[in-house]
């Protein structure tokens, strides 16, 4: 008899468990629904920063991602979402002047008892590009009528369209310009010179004061950029000239500082460097002209030693080409990203300019540009080299929607124009397949898009 009674309770105890288990798809009615507390990114808002953004939902309860669920940003599932604990992160990444609709649709967001939130909608709208704060003129006093004209276009432009640019093959010359209309059939509509051999010239393999070929540039309406891999003596006394940190002794600390020998160099080198300016100036040809570049990352000598000491140097070049007359040209200055402490100030800088090398990832980028954008606000942002970077229409779909972008050159691939290389659609930095699709964007301006602004 015990034994019958024991086995009637064991059976109801199974009855009771069987009926309370139900179906374990079916949501717990009367478990409460997490609701949305907060979110860092308000329902409604005009002013949402571009480029990467993370959105972070706070929630009443405890929750986890239902992933079978997408999570859309204008019709678009985004990938990155993470739930934790109360908060749901969703990292976006958002174009300048845009409405947004971030959607999470219902049974989505689960509680810790199995109730589902209710469907979110969050609308908002970025902030437009244009910062109307963009200094409006440059900072060489009385500049020149085109370098003003340049620069109020390249204003204009500015995160409506980008300039193509193309890079010399190594100092004086647009073969790489050249190459690119050769299998495009399209001129980039910016060339950029180097004064990489100063201490050279004038010799009969370079001779910058032969200026033929940027004066056909200009003529041909494309804009006309310079930049100084600045070569100094190995040592007192050397014949032997160098650029790179490793290769000389030349001490910048003691550049700034008047009666050393490295500053008697460095103000001589200034004078002849001015003079060979002029020489443009004199034919009103205005310059991008880009200086003492990529200073934080040390491997060039003006980058060797303090920030302070590169920023004496910037400003020592600058008051030297006021005094010689200078006024033709668009100062820029080159970034490599948190490294605000080399900067030499607003007075003495028009444009900032950023090198990338080895970056597929347009969103990195575009992080990239978004602080530079927050660090100098009243600046034009420049991709002033680069190579192996992302579509330069990713990049700017991303929010990197810089003023002009320019790989850098392919020495074997462009140095002779009459050779079997230069046929060859194959470059290290930017091939001609990457050319195409830099071309098909309707925001880049080519050569032949270009007013005459002379």
């Amino acid at each position: 008899m015990e034994n019958k009674r024991c086995a009637l309770w064991l059976y109801i105890v199974f009855l009771s468990f069987s009926c309370s288990k139900g179906n374990p798809n079916q949501e717990i009615t009367d478990a409460p629904q997490p609701l949305l507390i907060s979110s860092s990114v308000k329902d409604g808002a005009d002013d949402v920063p571009i480029g990467e953004n993370t959105i972070v939902l706070q929630f009443d309860q405890n929750i986890v991602l239902d992933q079978q669920r997408g999570i859309q940003l204008n019709g678009q599932t985004v990938e990155q979402v993470y739930a934790a604990f109360k908060e749901l992160k969703i990292t976006v990444h958002l174009q300048g002047g845009t409405r947004y609709t971030l959607n999470i649709p219902e049974q989505t967001i689960k509680g810790p008892r199995g109730a589902f939130a209710a469907e979110i909608q969050l609308s908002f709208t970025t902030d437009d590009f244009h910062d109307p704060d963009i200094g409006t003129a440059l900072v060489t006093p009385n500049a020149s009528v085109q370098a003003r004209k340049v620069y109020d276009f390249l204003r204009e432009q500015y995160g409506a369209k980008m300039i193509s640019g193309a890079m010399a093959n190594v100092n004086w010359n647009s073969n790489e310009a050249e190459w690119v209309y050769r299998h495009t059939g399209k001129y980039p509509a910016l060339n950029c010179f180097d004064y990489l051999h100063l201490y050279a010239s004038p010799a009969d393999w370079i001779n910058y004061e032969n200026t033929q070929v940027v004066e056909d540039w200009w003529r041909s309406k494309g804009l006309v950029a310079a930049s100084w891999h600045w070569n100094v003596p190995a040592y007192e006394g050397s014949a032997d000239y160098h650029f790179y940190t490793k290769d000389t002794r030349f001490d910048i600390s003691k550049a700034v500082i008047s009666g050393t020998y490295e500053n008697t160099v460095v103000r001589a080198d200034l004078e002849r460097m001015a003079n060979h300016l002029i020489l443009l100036q004199d034919k009103h040809i205005p310059v991008l002209w880009r200086p003492l570049h990529e200073a934080s990352g040390k491997w060039f000598w003006w980058g060797a030693k303090t920030a302070e000491d590169y920023r004496k140097l910037w400003i020592m070049m600058f008051e030297i080409f006021q005094e010689k007359g200078l006024n033709n040209l668009i100062w820029i200055w080159t970034s490599q990203g948190d490294d605000a402490a080399w900067y030499p100030g607003d007075d003495y800088v028009d444009m900032i300019g950023c090198d990338l090398y080895e970056k597929p990832n347009a969103n990195e980028i575009a992080a990239l540009y978004t602080s530079l954008q927050k660090e100098y606000p009243n600046k034009m942002l420049t991709l002033s080299e680069f190579g192996g970077v992302a579509d330069l229409s990713t990049q700017w779909n991303s929010g990197a929607q810089w003023s002009w972008a320019m790989p850098w050159y392919d020495y074997d691939r462009t140095k002779n124009m009459s050779g079997p290389e230069f046929n060859k659609e194959g470059h290290m930095h930017a091939d001609i397949d990457y050319w195409h699709r830099v071309l098909a964007d309707e925001r880049t301006i080519t050569l032949d898009e270009m007013p005459d602004l002379r």
